[in-house]
């Protein structure tokens, strides 16, 4: 079975070692699972907004059907004080796609939230007020859960527990902005029961 996962610095995994990144826990979780899932394909950077993902998708080319399609896209958009209204349109595209990589079938298609970057220490450096960092990336993953419902895609809400690293450092890579290992267990488990399904299996 093939996953692709396109994003950027959160599935890449920064700062972590490959084995901690998401897409690759993800992947294993299934294979304990006994689904026959292979190494997770990955269209992702740090620092990529929408145009730039679906500019690399371009280049890359990846052949589809796959079983399994991951889309996490749209911090960057934030932090550049990009528009909601390019934002829409540019992950709205971006969904399509991921759409027809997985052979048109929405429900093969996972997308997750963007996490609030705003708790972290790299934040405070950066003087940056929390609240107002929180309430753009809600509106940024209001847009992005709107836009997966309509298309009939499955979404994983991953902010709540990014803001637990408000209390945990744990939660956060060496950087301080990051997510840690320990973090992406916990998308992880958000999202192991909707990947189950998506690829036929019960969790």
């Amino acid at each position: 079975m093939r996953y692709l996962a396109l994003g950027d610095s959160y599935t890449i995994g920064e700062g972590v070692p490959e084995a901690e990144r998401w897409p690759v826990q993800l992947v294993a979780r299934l294979r304990a699972a006994g689904l026959p899932v292979s190494t997770p394909q990955l269209i992702a950077r740090s620092g990529w907004t929408t145009d730039e993902l679906a500019e690399a998708v371009a280049q890359a080319a990846p052949v589809g059907p796959f079983d399994l399609v991951s889309l996490l896209i749209g911090v960057n958009n934030q932090y550049r004080h990009r528009s909601l209204e390019e934002y829409r349109q540019q992950f709205g595209d971006l969904l399509a796609q991921a759409i027809a990589l997985a052979g048109g079938q929405a429900q093969r298609v996972l997308v997750l939230s963007i996490p609030d970057w705003g708790v972290t220490p790299f934040a405070l450096e950066m003087r940056r007020d929390p609240a107002r960092v929180a309430a753009e990336i809600d509106a940024f993953n209001a847009v992005n859960e709107e836009e997966t419902r309509l298309r009939g895609a499955e979404y994983v809400n991953v902010t709540a527990v990014s803001r637990q690293a408000m209390h945990n450092p744990n939660l956060l890579a060496e950087d301080g902005l990051h997510p840690s290992g320990l973090m992406y267990a916990e998308w992880v488990r958000l999202a192991l029961p909707v990947a189950l399904a998506a690829m036929g299996q019960q969790a």
